[in-house]
């Protein structure tokens, strides 16, 4: 186990001897102590290690995070896992607004709540929030799935492409193309399998979930959907 006190020796000695890992290393196993809401730790990591921050984090947490999994023993400030690439992330308290932001691959588990704009243009990441989400989530969300096992505020969906949204609980309000879509069998066992990676099968069954996804009347301009834009 790699002990990594921040507060002694500081952000750009630990990012930099993070990103010194590359490829296979026997130094798989991290842990960050005194993060005190420090910005950016982790960001940018790209080896198959195992990371443990004892507390809680400020901006950009794990972002564009690759191979690595990194746990936050507390909660994450805005931009948690942004443009993530591979790999998981788990948050064991709330995360702020637009975690997992245009993220393009990997699992962001939020065992607590999320704020505004979670899964904003997300573009193909796995995120499983175990609380609720606020206003404008999966904003222009590309593709990945969003599975909210709470409540979701205003706006779900506003712009969505081709993303799916599972929410268990009720939702504020949809945004402009978002609908209520059928759930089918193969959505049952893609939700039971995200459920169980996101640590939350026993919490959650997937027929309690509804699914939301995109109308496709956006995708091009017409004029018969100008009131829409």
């Amino acid at each position: 186990m790699q002990s990594f006190d921040l507060g002694k020796e500081g952000l750009r000695a630990l990012n930099s001897a993070l990103h010194g890992l590359k490829g296979q290393t026997n130094m798989t196993d991290w842990e960050v102590v005194n993060p005190k809401g420090a910005h950016a730790i982790a960001a940018g990591v790209d080896a198959p290690v195992d990371i443990t921050v004892r507390g809680s984090t400020g901006y950009y947490c794990a972002g564009m995070n690759k191979q690595a999994t990194i746990r936050i023993k507390g909660s994450a400030g805005p931009g948690v896992a942004e443009n993530m690439m591979s790999g998981t992330v788990i948050i064991d308290g709330n995360a702020s607004q637009y975690a997992g932001a245009t993220g393009r691959g990997g699992l962001l588990v939020i065992k607590g709540n999320a704020s505004s704009r979670c899964g904003v243009s997300m573009k193909g990441i796995d995120i499983v929030v175990h609380g609720n989400i606020g206003h404008m989530s999966a904003f222009m969300a590309q593709s990945g799935n969003l599975v909210v096992l709470g409540d979701a505020g205003d706006a779900l969906g506003d712009s969505l492409y081709e993303a799916r949204l599972f929410v268990r609980g009720s939702v504020k309000s949809l945004g402009a193309d978002c609908i209520e879509k059928e759930m089918r069998p193969e959505h049952y066992a893609l939700l039971e399998d995200l459920l169980k990676r996101g640590e939350a099968d026993g919490k959650a069954k997937p027929e309690e979930f509804k699914r939301y996804g995109s109308a496709r009347k956006l995708y091009n301009f017409n004029i018969d959907n100008a009131a829409a834009y």
